[in-house]
């Protein structure tokens, strides 16, 4: 089943159940895939879908933050359980063996030599990785290895 299938199929249960929250946020969803279909002349692709959903996540971590900071916590919440309603639809994370072994894996495919060579393992590791891993942290754990080197 594709994950737009799964999208359009879980927001028949969030209407039948009238969770208006979990609603709203697969709604978003879709919304935000119908966009990206628009702006790139494409049909949306499992991998694209992903990166849409990572994207949103990121983005309501980032408000979780300003929330918390500006004593918000009530919206703060609100935040959190829509990032708990889009992981559903996310693909099982990596865990650290696996991030680094796949890291590892990229740095010999590629003949990284030095920091020069990070574009190369990045772009090895960004369609393996995404959605299952914090590229901003596989980011400075490919920086760190490399000027190790």
């Amino acid at each position: 089943m594709s994950l737009l299938s799964q999208l359009n199929d879980e927001m028949k249960i969030a209407m039948r159940a009238k969770d208006k929250l979990r609603l709203g946020v697969i709604r978003m969803a879709i919304s935000a895939v119908k966009q990206a279909e628009i702006d790139h002349n494409t049909e949306a692709t499992d991998d694209n879908i992903t990166a849409i959903l990572t994207k949103m996540v990121k983005q309501r971590k980032e408000s979780i933050k300003m929330f918390t900071e500006g004593g918000r916590d009530e919206l703060a919440e609100k935040e959190a359980a829509e990032i708990t309603a889009l992981e559903f639809f996310m693909p099982e994370p990596l865990n650290a063996e696996e991030i680094n072994a796949l890291i590892n894996n990229a740095i010999i495919e590629s003949e990284a030599a030095s920091m020069a060579d990070m574009g190369k393992v990045m772009a090895l590791l960004k369609p393996v990785m995404q959605g299952k891993a914090d590229m901003g942290a596989v980011s400075g754990q490919v920086r760190a290895r490399l000027q190790a080197l």
